[in-house]
């Protein structure tokens, strides 16, 4: 959909240069399953021509694009088929193999993240899942561009714990073998509940198998925008507020939409999605908490948050499907701690907490993202948290997803400083109590009754 008058055009100009507009990715997806080989080697150099030839010309076209328009494009990115699907007899070695291939791969197309390091193991894990999980913490220790993420259960399969068991013992690895970066490593690690297919966002983006061969999706982002349009409606009521988040949730899903036309037509590929998702950054004006502060908040966490929050997400889901016909991904509000200058604010005066935090992403996109914790924590505890979370996208019949750093050496109190967009993330408290013999049960949790719909 192009943007057809001057008001319009205006008003996006505006966002632009003073409320945070941006495209925050343009992510091709490409599939992998033609790179199959016994040999490893074979495996490897399959896989970087194939990304290197698909995605050549990414970087120059989300430039021009930038340029024509003048829409900061931040990201461009690129996401492949579940590394687990294609790995074949590959062990644990092999697979970090492959992470290498990917991340040289991003580093020759000059992209800012590669994603799909990934493995789907909601219903049990194959011994390639099991090789990749075991891989994950060399993997994102030694490379720069890597993501990775397992979908560890689903409102139709339940919640795999030994998967999350597993995870939880790469998080502690990860965080130690990253010590020396504030335990980076976990930055790039995410656990999924009922995970999208056609996310362009990371750490959690994969080319799913229902997926074409290769395929643009785009995220946008607008919270600054947002925000500014309720301080400017003032002391309205709640309908007149949703009605003015649906009409600049329109607007700015209008403008990925023009872009995401653009950038398939430039590249020969199949247009996929626009995410609408409201993705904060540190910088100041650009925060999902601010936008819960502007609608009569004290502060970001006090009560009423989650309410604000429901009705925020529900607002931009309905203005953005009325811009594009081909809405996808996680499409809602982002909460991730580190990377919203608000977020962080209300985490360091102790306005949120981890619990609060849990009880919010019930109703937004996501879930507990890039949550800072004391780096003590031990192993089942992270394992704990994960499966709570997961536990709410699962009952829910929705995405959630924990991104968790237990960031070594620290404690309540301190903070690490990642920069840019992963920005600054104070260690939050957590229960001093043990959910070590519920963890290690192990097992299974089997699916709601609500799964059973056929």
């Amino acid at each position: 959909m192009s943007i057809l008058t001057t008001n319009d055009i205006r008003e996006t100009i505006n966002m632009i240069q003073n409320e945070n507009l941006d495209v925050r990715t343009i992510t091709m997806g490409i599939s992998l399953y033609d790179c199959v080989s016994d040999d490893i080697d074979r495996l490897c150099d399959n896989i970087y021509d194939k990304i290197t030839h698909k995605a050549e010309n990414l970087v120059k076209t989300g430039e021009s694009i930038s340029k024509k328009y003048g829409i900061p494009i931040v990201n461009k990115r690129v996401s492949v088929t579940p590394i687990a699907l294609i790995g074949g007899k590959a062990d644990s070695d092999g697979y970090v193999k492959i992470a290498k291939t990917l991340d040289r791969a991003a580093k020759t197309l000059g992209i800012n993240f590669i994603g799909g390091f990934s493995a789907l193991v909601q219903k049990g894990m194959s011994n390639g899942s099991e090789q990749l999980i075991k891989a994950i913490p060399q993997a994102l220790t030694e490379t720069d561009f890597l993501c990775s993420s397992l979908n560890v259960a689903s409102t139709k399969a339940g919640i795999n714990m030994d998967a999350i068991y597993m995870a939880g013992k790469a998080i502690k690895e990860m965080a130690y073998l990253t010590k020396d970066k504030n335990s980076i490593g976990c930055a790039k690690f995410v656990v999924f509940a009922n995970a999208p297919e056609d996310n362009p966002f990371m750490a959690g983006a994969f080319h799913g198998i229902g997926e074409p061969e290769c395929v643009i999706n785009v995220g946008v982002s607008g919270p600054g925008v947002v925000a500014a349009a309720i301080k400017r409606a003032g002391n309205c009521d709640f309908g007149t507020l949703a009605d003015i988040i649906k009409k600049t949730a329109y607007k700015i899903t209008s403008v990925g939409q023009l872009v995401a036309t653009d950038a398939a037509k430039a590249l020969n590929t199949p247009f996929g999605i626009v995410d609408l998702s409201l993705a904060p950054t540190p910088a100041i004006g650009d925060s999902v908490a601010r936008i819960l502060e502007n609608m009569g908040l004290e502060r970001c966490g006090t009560h009423g948050t989650t309410a604000a929050l429901a009705m925020l997400n529900d607002a931009v889901k309905k203005g953005g499907v009325m811009a594009s016909s081909s809405v996808g991904g996680l499409s809602g509000a982002f909460i991730p701690v580190s990377e919203d200058e608000g977020m962080i604010e209300a985490a360091e005066c102790g306005a949120l907490t981890l619990t609060k935090l849990e009880a919010m992403t019930a109703v937004c996109s996501v879930g507990l993202d890039m949550i800072a914790i004391p780096g003590d924590t031990p192993t089942e505890t992270i394992c704990g948290i994960i499966a709570d979370e997961i536990a709410i996208g699962v009952v829910n019949t929705k995405t959630t997803a924990a991104r968790l750093i237990p960031a070594y050496g620290k404690k309540v109190g301190d903070s690490i400083d990642f920069g840019g967009l992963l920005g600054t993330a104070p260690i939050m408290d957590i229960s001093k109590y043990s959910c070590k013999d519920f963890i290690l049960r192990g097992g299974h949790i089997p699916a709601p009754m609500h799964s059973l719909k056929n």
